[in-house]
């Protein structure tokens, strides 16, 4: 018990996990964004649309996020000179946002699709039978049905993208919690056991409380048919 109280005293904990859940918070709504784009882009009746969706969406599900990271500062900043701020840590924190940001759309993409299916394909063709063009019958008809049908993969998603935020310290995050525990295991090794259980217990009630919401509003939205 100890060992925890003295942790808590000597490093700021809370404010390493707060920097987590604003990862996760900024980048699940770029993502979200993104996702929608895309996911319109894929049931798109124009061919080329759904060839540059579907090889986004194969390239970054198929990419290692710590290399998605790292090209974020040795490639997007070093080489290519993209910034956010002349102020080094709040640089690094947007870099990193952009890096999980275009890693999660493609999930996102691939959750709102599971969705799109089980949207009955005759809404569409009622749609078209209305008079509605691709825009409209995407926006009005399929999407929001799309969204009450995968509320549970996105809440997996966002899941992991909280649990991915943690790979921001290879973007040179130095304030959240994989840099705080390495900080603090190199510098307390005796405790290495009240370590990882702080920053376990710490995710644990971060996550649970999301799983439990979206259990919740799956059972809530879910169409009945």
């Amino acid at each position: 018990m100890e060992s925890f109280i003295s942790l808590f005293s000597e490093y700021d904990i809370p404010a390493a996990f707060l920097v987590n859940i604003e990862l996760t918070l900024w980048s699940a709504l770029f993502s979200l964004i993104l996702g929608v784009i895309l996911v319109m882009m894929r049931i798109s009746p124009i061919g080329s649309m759904r060839a540059v969706a579907g090889g986004y969406v194969e390239f970054f599900k198929n990419m290692p996020l710590t290399i998605i990271m790292v090209f974020m500062v040795l490639g997007a900043y070093a080489q290519l000179k993209l910034t956010f701020s002349d102020t080094f840590a709040t640089n690094f924190f947007w870099l990193a946002v952009t890096g999980l940001s275009l890693y999660t759309a493609a999930f996102v993409c691939e959750s709102l699709r599971s969705g799109i299916n089980t949207v009955p394909l005759g809404q569409a063709e009622a749609a078209r039978a209305l008079g509605l063009g691709f825009m409209q019958s995407a926006t009005e008809i399929i999407l929001p049905q799309a969204f009450r049908g995968s509320v549970a993969p996105l809440g997996n998603t966002f899941i992991a993208l909280l649990k991915n935020s943690t790979v921001a310290a290879a973007a040179s995050v130095a304030t959240e919690t994989s840099s705080l525990m390495s900080q603090m295991i190199e510098y307390h090794p005796d405790v290495i056991v009240s370590i990882f259980l702080i920053f376990a217990f710490g995710y644990v009630i971060l996550i649970i409380p999301i799983g439990m919401l979206t259990t919740y509003l799956s059972n809530k939205l879910a169409v009945r048919r």
